[in-house]
């Protein structure tokens, strides 16, 4: 198997597992290699280091960890983004309105807004499907 650090046109990083560079340059030519984050198959190889163990290896700190965290910190804050700019805010009648459209006594649709601990648990109990609205990304830092 061969790792390559891949990159989509729209520079987010990401890594790929491959049999052979064969089954990358076929599969790429195919455009069946897509960026995780947006989709995109316009995708490259960037250049790296290729990873040789020996009697002293030691682990060196990767940058990989922090790529990871930041591609899903985006997809987050773009499943946030998709769900405030689309969905209905019901607020505080989250849990009545999410089992009212459940049952078919309100129309089909998606929401957010608020819910208790105890009324999230009542409606996963009783099949409602909810999750968690992701939290807001955090503001990055102004440099002087």
């Amino acid at each position: 198997m061969i790792k390559y650090a891949l990159v989509c046109g729209f520079e987010h990083a990401f890594e790929g597992w491959f049999g052979s560079s064969g089954d990358y340059d076929e599969q790429r030519a195919r455009g069946q290699i897509a960026c995780p984050l947006c989709g995109a198959t316009d995708i490259r190889k960037q250049i790296m280091a290729p990873a040789v163990a020996g009697t002293k290896a030691q682990a060196a700190p990767s940058a990989a960890g922090d790529t990871r965290r930041t591609m899903m910190m985006e997809a987050m804050g773009r499943v946030r983004q998709h769900v405030l700019d689309t969905f209905d805010d019901v607020g505080d009648a989250f849990a009545v309105e999410a089992r009212a459209i459940h049952e078919g006594r309100s129309e089909d649709r998606g929401i957010y807004g608020e819910a208790s601990p105890k009324d999230v648990r009542e409606l996963i109990q009783d099949g409602v499907q909810v999750a968690p609205l992701p939290p807001e990304p955090p503001k990055k830092r102004q440099v002087n």
